[in-house]
C-alpha cells in the first residue's frame, strides 16, 4: 500500500501508541493468568506426587517430606486423620509446617484444578488452603492439606505484572523517540537526494541506494538513478565513439601503409634469400619478425569488424608452435625462459589458420611482455571433453585491480604503453570459432586458458579426456 510522507510521520506515532496500551493490558493479564496457572499447577503436581510415592505411616517422615516440599513450593502443609484432626507424632506435636493448626479446615476434594483454594488465616497470615484425600495403600484415610500465602502469590502476580507496566511506559517513550527518528530520516533522505543531484550535476553517475519504504522519496531517487545511468550510457557512448573515430582515422591510412611496407618488406627479404644464398636461419629470423609486425597492424584493422572465417583442417599442436616460434626472438632478446610442454598427440580443428594464428600469437605476447626480462612463459597443450585447450602461464604480477573485471575489453589495459588491443581481438577470434579465453591466478602467475572445440576424429575420441 502506497503512504504519502504526511501519513509516514502521523500513523507510526498514532500505532505506536494503540500497540502500547494494547500490548500492555493484553500482557498484564496473560501474565497475571500465567503466574496463577503456575501456582495452580504447582500445587496439583504435589498432591498428585504424595499420592503416588509410596511411604510409610510415620509421622516422622511425613514431617521431613512435608518440610522439603515447602522449602521447594514456598507453601505450607498440615497432614489429618480421616476425621479432620491433625495427625501428631510420638512427641505429640502435629505433622504440620504452619505455625499453628487452624480450627475450620475446608472439605477435601479428589481434584480441584485450576483452583488454589478458600482464603484462610492462621495465626494472622491469610493463605489460600485445600484438602486432598489420600488413597495410597500406606495413608489411607490420611488427608493433605495445602496452605499457599496470599502473600507469595501477589508477589508472584506483581512479577509477572512489571514487565508489561515498564513496557506502557516504555513504549509511549519509544513513540515519541520513533517521531524524531522519522522525522530526521526523511530529512536525512532529502539531504541525500540534493546531494546525489549535485554529484551527477559534476559528472558522478553512480547509482545511490534506494531506499526500502514505498513513496514519493523513493520514486524521486529511482528517477535520479535512471538519469544518472542514462547520461553514463550517453558519455561511455561518446567516449567510445570518439576513440574509436580517432582510432580509425589514425590507424585506418596508417595501419595500410605500414602493413603493406611490412609486407613489401617480407617479400623482398624472401626474394634475397633466394637469390643470395644468404644464412637461412638470419632470413628465418627476420622474416618472423615481419610476419609478426604484419598480424600487429592487423589488430587495428580487424578491431570492430565481423570476422570472415576461412575453415579449413588445422592442427592446434602445429599453431601453437608456430606462435612460439615467433615469439621466440623476442624472448631471447629479453633473457625469458619460454617453455612449451612437447605434444604426442593431434589435437584436430575446424577453423581459420590465419585467425587462429592470430589469436594464439596475441595472447602469447601479452604474456611475454607481462613477465618482463628476466621471468618466465609456459604454454601448455591439452584437451578436455571434445574440447583442446591452450594455457599460457606468465611470472607476471598480473593485471592491476582496476582493470581485472574488463581484460577483454578494447581499449583497457594496464600497461602503461599499451591500448588494450590485443585481448579484445583474441576473445573476438576465440568466440567466433565457437570457443572462448579466460584468465585466472593460480600459484603467484596468471593463467590465460583458450578453449577450442575439436574436429570429429576416432583418434580423440580413442584417447577420451586428458592432457597433453
Amino acid at each position: 500500500m502506497r503512504l504519502s510522507i504526511r501519513y509516514q510521520l502521523l500513523l507510526p506515532l498514532l500505532a505506536l501508541l494503540l500497540g502500547a496500551i494494547g500490548m500492555t493490558a493484553w500482557s498484564a493479564w496473560s501474565s497475571a493468568q500465567r503466574a496463577r496457572r503456575q501456582i495452580e499447577d504447582q500445587m496439583e503436581t504435589v498432591a498428585t506426587t504424595v499420592n503416588a510415592v509410596p511411604l510409610p505411616r510415620n509421622p516422622q517422615t511425613l514431617n521431613l517430606m512435608i518440610a522439603q516440599m515447602k522449602g521447594l513450593s514456598g507453601a505450607d502443609f498440615l497432614i489429618c486423620d480421616e476425621t479432620g484432626r491433625a495427625l501428631m507424632d510420638d512427641e505429640g506435636n502435629p505433622v504440620s509446617t504452619l505455625p499453628a493448626i487452624p480450627t475450620d479446615l475446608p472439605l477435601p476434594v479428589e481434584h480441584a484444578e485450576g483452583d488454589l483454594g478458600a482464603p484462610i488465616r492462621v495465626a494472622g497470615t491469610a493463605y489460600f488452603a485445600r484438602g486432598v484425600p489420600l488413597h495410597h495403600a500406606t495413608l489411607d484415610g490420611l488427608r493433605l492439606y495445602l496452605f499457599y500465602p496470599e502473600a507469595l502469590w501477589r508477589d508472584a502476580l506483581w512479577q509477572a505484572l512489571r514487565p508489561a507496566l515498564v513496557l506502557g511506559v516504555l513504549g509511549v517513550l519509544a513513540a515519541a523517540a520513533l517521531t524524531i527518528v522519522v522525522t530526521q530520516r526523511v530529512a536525512r533522505r532529502i539531504q541525500e537526494l540534493e546531494r546525489r543531484t549535485r554529484l551527477i550535476a559534476a559528472g558522478d553517475f553512480s547509482p545511490m541506494p534506494l531506499p526500502q519504504g514505498d513513496d514519493e522519496l523513493r520514486d524521486l531517487a529511482h528517477s535520479a538513478n535512471e538519469m544518472a545511468e542514462r547520461l553514463a550510457q550517453y558519455q561511455q557512448a561518446a567516449q567510445r565513439t570518439e576513440r574509436l573515430r580517432l582510432l580509425g582515422q589514425v590507424s585506418g591510412g596508417l595501419a595500410h601503409q605500414l602493413r603493406n611496407g611490412a609486407a613489401g618488406a617480407r617479400l623482398a627479404v624472401q626474394l634475397h634469400g633466394k637469390e643470395c644464398g644468404t644464412d637461412a636461419e638470419t632470413l628465418a629470423v627476420a622474416l618472423r619478425q615481419l610476419t609478426l609486425l604484419e598480424m600487429h597492424l592487423k589488430r587495428f584493422l580487424d578491431l570492430g569488424k565481423a570476422l570472415e572465417l576461412r575453415r579449413q583442417p588445422c592442427e592446434l599442436g602445429s599453431l601453437v608452435h608456430e606462435a612460439v616460434a615467433l615469439v621466440g626472438p623476442q624472448c631471447r632478446h629479453a633473457n625469458i625462459d619460454l617453455h612449451r610442454k612437447a605434444s604426442n598427440t593431434k589435437l584436430p580443428l575446424q577453423g581459420d589458420p590465419a585467425q587462429l594464428g592470430h589469436l594464439l600469437l596475441n595472447v602469447l605476447t601479452n604474456a611475454v611482455e607481462a613477465a618482463g626480462p628476466g621471468g618466465r612463459v609456459e604454454v601448455c597443450v591439452g584437451h578436455a571433453d571434445a574440447r583442446g585447450f591452450v594455457e599460457v602461464f606468465d611470472s607476471g604480477p598480473g593485471p592491476p585491480p582496476d582493470v581485472a573485471a574488463r581484460l577483454f575489453e578494447p581499449f583497457v589495459t594496464g600497461k602503461p604503453e599499451g591500448v588494450g588491443l590485443g585481448l579484445a581481438v583474441a576473445r573476438q577470434v576465440a568466440e567466433a570459432h565457437g570457443g572462448a579465453i579466460t584468465w585466472r591466478r593460480i600459484d603467484q602467475r596468471t593463467c590465460f586458458r583458450i578453449e577450442l572445440p575439436l574436429a570429429v576424429s576416432r583418434e580423440t575420441a580413442r584417447d577420451g579426456k586428458g592432457s597433453i
